[in-house]
């Protein structure tokens, strides 16, 4: 199998070359995503779409310029991401919640691409006591080295769960009897006035755009944090901490 480990400047090990990435696929080989060259056709294309989307492995087209840096030696048009957590899915984590007596406490990510503002999110989520994180396939921020380190080592510790979209994974939470609360700056009811103790996931946008309209209609209601200045928002992260905060506190009585 090609492996490179010592690639400068690269943050992530990799696996590259056709038959290498599909055998590790095939063998539980833990990737955060696969890199296939644009312009790549044919048997080899069909065959590794389908792999990535039973294994439920994110699958992103790059140019051939794009690949090259992550690697100079002849990968063949595949590149494989080795990710430094198992994935879990949401179906499976729920259920042990409960079995614990429980109430869930969920974290959604809604395209939170900043690597430093994940691994800051995933340690205030894991202190204030969440059960687990939820991202999406695709447009979220690569659990990479930088990740890890600014999590103080939540991310070993608190489950991430990675569904098809933001959308599928508030259904699925729904149908298990978690209320689906999303932060918005249009909103008027504070998050403390909510019920907290009882099963409730909550939902961050994206650093810039916020919550994707999509998914602010999927959710069950819609809060906001009170605030006094003139800046327009709470940094992410932040913003993160103090919504876990309130979760925790109500629950601690």
């Amino acid at each position: 199998m090609h492996y490179n480990k010592k690639e400068k400047k690269k943050k992530a090990d990799i696996i590259y070359g056709r038959h290498p990435v599909l055998e590790g696929i095939e063998n539980g080989v833990n990737l955060e995503k696969v890199f296939l060259q644009q312009g790549t056709r044919g048997d080899f294309e069909k065959q590794l779409r389908g792999l990535c989307r039973q294994h439920e492995i994110p699958l992103q087209v790059i140019p051939k310029e794009r690949m090259n840096k992550w690697t100079r030696q002849n990968h063949q048009g595949v590149i494989g991401i080795i990710g430094l957590i198992r994935y879990y899915k949401l179906e499976d984590v729920l259920p042990g919640i409960y079995e614990k007596n429980e109430a869930p406490f969920i974290v959604l990510l809604d395209g939170v691409t900043d690597v430093r503002n994940f691994g800051a999110i995933a340690r205030s989520a894991e202190i204030c006591g969440a059960h687990a994180i939820v991202v999406p396939n695709k447009g979220t921020a690569q659990i990479n080295s930088e990740a890890m380190k600014t999590s103080a080592g939540a991310l070993n510790i608190i489950p991430v769960c990675r569904d098809t979209s933001i959308v599928n994974a508030i259904k699925t939470l729904q149908l298990s009897g978690v209320q689906v609360l999303a932060s918005s700056l249009d909103a008027k009811k504070p998050l403390h006035q909510f019920d907290l103790t009882n099963p409730v996931a909550l939902v961050l946008g994206a650093e810039g755009e916020g919550i994707s309209q999509q998914v602010l209609r999927a959710a069950d209601e819609v809060f906001i944090i009170p605030q006094k200045g003139q800046t327009d928002s709470f940094n992410v992260s932040v913003a993160g901490g103090i919504m876990f905060y309130e979760v925790m506190k109500g629950r601690m009585g």
